[in-house]
């Protein structure tokens, strides 16, 4: 019996790997279905007993009881007492597909590349990088460990029960304006001085789909964009894929200079100006009240658009956070980028756009092609914590958190880098620009830091002729984890000197 044929085949399609986190048993049950898919085993062929079953893949009798009894769950099999394990033909039968390979098991494997010429884009081309280093520095998120996760269970579970979320999955009418966008008005009229209607806003799902669909309405191919001297590198590999010819401007400690622009460009040759005004990226220099009255007066004068990404508008420490341009936009020159809830999860965090109503209007359009339901979940329980005020409390319980961090990472800056980087105490946000000087190859810096345990991305990491700096973003690192940071980036610095 062991000998069988159906034996045989099973040796050879069957293949178990136990470092997998998936159960041998679905890992079993998964490859006998489509040994039945492909008609290697057809109707009416009786499978082995579970005994012999153990015995051919090399896993506990109650192992194999548990790979019948799923394919027999899913309807692939019928199991009879005393008479044996039987293969049926699924209800929705399907084209039979035969491998054309003489090794039949490799019909398990999938291609790896495409049989025809697609077109590919150095600019969309990944930035992550991988590392078995215990710390990490990155440009400036917050710290997900900050997220009130059982509060959340509760309130996950109350908005999955309200019967008003059905009738909102069965809504024909998608361009209606939700709740969710009422309350996120509401919100954003008292807390970054706007005054606007849910006709001025569309919510996506993050600042960087918020930019994608903007460029997609507002640039051509060779259109001239004009960005910040060292800007978001995500925002220029947008703009870079709809064929933008990006113009850098300079900046300083009062931000890029519209005098600048004023002496290089002439009216109609620019199409947008993308700009993060209340903290630069990644400078986090703020551009000063007075610029930002010229670059209002130069954008309507030169007929461009001003594209106003505010970040992190609301990691405010001292002070009161400096209201959004959009805010005092009176000629509709201004498209507006935010985003909602930092402070907690990234699958409850939304973008948004705001915006004159013609051009909200059209980009609800492109929307439609992109998320048409959208998340009806996350919206509902957003329109809440909004109305109950969740959100201003958590973010201001976090924003004492983050204060705190930034206030030992500084004192710690103080203590190991004091002659050799540079550096400003920021009123919000949560990274600081370190300058280095003297100069040192911060890939050199970098490589050393990895070797100590501690992953520098290259995409903090900003030199040229006149810039060695990093954007370090402290928010993810609580008080305990920064000094080991700190000390292990000047071992790596102290390394590259050596050397």
């Amino acid at each position: 019996m062991i000998d069988s044929p159906v034996n045989t085949l099973f040796k050879q399609l069957i293949n178990l790997d136990k470092s997998k986190s998936q159960p041998l048993y679905l890992q079993a049950s998964g490859q006998i279905i489509n040994a039945i898919q492909r008609s290697y085993l057809t109707k009416g062929t009786v499978l082995p007993g579970t005994r012999i079953l153990s015995q051919l893949l090399k896993v506990h009798r109650n192992t194999a009881v548990a790979i019948y009894e799923e394919l027999a769950s899913q309807g692939w099999v019928e199991i009879i007492p005393n008479k044996g394990t039987f293969v049926l033909e699924p209800e929705h039968k399907k084209a039979k597909i035969k491998a054309t390979s003489q090794k039949i098991n490799e019909a398990y494997t999938y291609a790896k590349t495409t049989g025809f010429p697609f077109q590919k884009s150095f600019h969309l081309a990944s930035t992550v990088q991988f590392t078995n280093a215990k710390y990490s520095i990155n440009d400036g998120k917050p710290d997900l460990r900050l997220h009130p996760v059982h509060q959340f269970t509760r309130w996950y579970s109350a908005t999955m029960k309200r019967k008003t979320l059905i009738n909102k999955w069965n809504r024909s009418d998608n361009f209606s304006n939700s709740l969710f966008q009422t309350q996120l008005c509401n919100y954003l009229n008292a807390t970054r001085g706007f005054h606007i209607s849910p006709n001025n806003l569309i919510n996506t799902r993050s600042t960087e789909m918020s930019l994608y669909l903007v460029s997609q309405l507002l640039i051509k191919q060779n259109d001239v964009v004009l960005v910040g001297h060292l800007s978001n590198y995500a925002s220029n590999m947008i703009f870079q894929q709809t064929g933008a010819s990006i113009k850098t401007i300079p900046a300083d400690n009062k931000g890029i200079d519209i005098e600048y622009i004023k002496k290089h460009f002439v009216k109609g040759s620019v199409r947008c100006i993308y700009i993060c005004a209340h903290r630069d990226y990644p400078t986090v220099v703020t551009l000063s009240a007075e610029r930002r009255l010229k670059l209002l007066k130069l954008a309507k004068e030169y007929q461009f658009a001003i594209i106003e990404d505010d970040y992190d508008y609301d990691f405010q420490f001292e002070g009161s956070a400096m209201l959004p341009m959009a805010s005092s936009d009176a000629n509709g020159m201004v498209i507006y980028l935010g985003k909602l809830g930092q402070s907690l999860f990234p699958s409850f965090q939304t973008g948004f756009v705001i915006a004159p109503e013609n051009l909200i209007s059209e980009a609800k359009n492109y929307l439609e092609l992109l998320d048409k339901q959208g998340d009806l979940i996350q919206e509902q329980m957003l329109s809440e914590l909004i109305n109950e005020g969740e959100i201003y409390r958590l973010t201001k319980k976090n924003i004492v958190i983050y204060k705190k961090r930034r206030d030992v990472l500084c004192n710690l800056l103080s203590k190991y880098f004091l002659d050799i980087a540079q550096w400003e105490i920021p009123s919000g946000g949560l990274a600081i620009w370190l300058q280095f000087n003297p100069k040192i190859s911060l890939l050199k810096l970098a490589k050393e830091a990895e070797k100590n345990d501690l992953l520098l991305p290259k995409t903090i990491l900003y030199q040229n002729k006149n810039t060695c700096a990093i954007r370090f973003g402290f928010g993810h690192l609580n008080e305990k984890e920064i000094e080991p940071v700190i000390q292990k980036l000047k071992k790596a610095y102290d390394e590259v000197i050596l050397k």
